[in-house]
């Protein structure tokens, strides 16, 4: 099935305790969710790799007749056009000295779902990692020319399995399927439900879940 566009990348910290998304000052918004809206200027890549890996070959009779089965080790190549600052040191692990400056710390646990079409735009599909770790490589800072020279957020998320997908990191939803259900998705995959969302959304520009997807199309 092919697919198309970046619709929507949704994240949250995670109590690495209770796998639960963290909520309010402690979190990205009151819900726990943070979707990065056209309001922040959305996300432009989300290159997923390592899905799967091949096995050690088993050979006998003179032939290959098997392999072993390997987990693979799922990577996320993110660019977004303009992440809130304190969101993104947030994400990162880097903590407020209270004096402007930020320090990296131990990087938090992070959640994602990324959000992308079918051909035909009917139906959404959907990449679940309940169990990330977000870093920036490298920042290239560049200067203007007679035009505007932007430098975006890229970013790096490792993904870890979870014991509740047999120790998988990734899980594939599809909004076209009979049994499809929004909100069973988000709290597979953040450990939440959008129950907790506040009137009209989070804590400003910031906070608050996209619902055009939510139902089935």
């Amino acid at each position: 099935m092919a697919q198309v566009g970046l619709k929507l990348v949704t994240l949250g910290l995670k109590d690495k305790n209770t796998g639960k998304a963290l909520i309010g000052k402690d979190g990205l918004s009151e819900s726990g969710l943070f979707p990065v809206t056209t309001r922040m200027l959305g996300a432009k890549t989300a290159n997923i790799t390592n899905i799967a890996a091949a096995g050690t070959a088993i050979y006998g009779n003179n032939a290959k007749v098997d392999q072993t089965q390997t987990k693979g080790e799922p990577s996320v190549a993110l660019n977004f056009n303009d992440l809130p600052f304190e969101a993104k040191q947030k994400l990162l692990g880097r903590i407020s000295d209270g004096k402007g400056g930020y320090l990296q710390e131990d990087r938090p646990q992070v959640a994602m779902l990324i959000e992308s079409e079918t051909l035909d735009h009917k139906y959404s599909i959907y990449y679940g990692f309940p169990n990330g770790e977000l870093q920036e490589p490298s920042v290239n800072t560049q200067t203007d020319t007679n035009a505007e020279v932007r430098v975006d957020d890229a970013l790096t998320l490792t993904s870890f399995g979870v014991e509740e997908w047999n120790n998988e990191a990734m899980k594939v939803y599809y909004s076209g399927a009979e049994d499809f259900d929004y909100d069973a998705m988000i709290l597979d995959v953040f450990g939440v439900t959008t129950s907790t969302e506040t009137p009209g959304g989070g804590t400003g520009s910031e906070g608050g879940q996209d619902k055009s997807t939510k139902s089935k199309k």
